[in-house]
């Protein structure tokens, strides 16, 4: 089990830059592909996936936030992680809880999937 925390929400105003943090702590390892991602999600709507990178550096945006979004991760190993999703030019859509993930896959099977408890970010 690994514990999911996220960091850096808060109010801003519109064109600013923010970025959010994600550490996770706990049982990481993984055999299979190791993926951390970020996801959004607004009052009433489903969560969306924003962007994920793998332990090799291989990294996926939602096309919404291409060129905008940037996503770090900074240090992966068997008990602990971090991630950073930098947000460029902030827009009214950005508004939302962003939740962070850490998941170990083989193609569409999930071994685990852990899930933070999400950081505001309100513009």
């Amino acid at each position: 089990q690994a514990q999911l925390v996220e960091s850096g929400g808060g109010s801003m105003q519109a064109g600013d830059s923010l970025t959010l943090s994600c550490t996770a702590d706990g049982y990481l390892s993984c055999s299979y592909k190791f993926e951390m991602s970020w996801h959004r999600q607004t009052l009433g709507k489903q969560r969306d996936f924003m962007a994920s990178i793998e332990r090799d550096g291989t990294t996926k945006y939602a096309d919404s936030v291409k060129g905008r979004f940037t996503i770090t991760l900074d240090g992966a190993d068997k008990t602990e992680a971090r991630v950073a999703l930098q947000i460029h030019s902030l827009e009214p859509e950005d508004t939302a809880m962003y939740y962070c993930q850490a998941a170990c896959k083989s193609g569409e099977l999930y071994y685990y999937k852990y899930w933070g408890r999400g950081t505001q970010v309100q513009r």
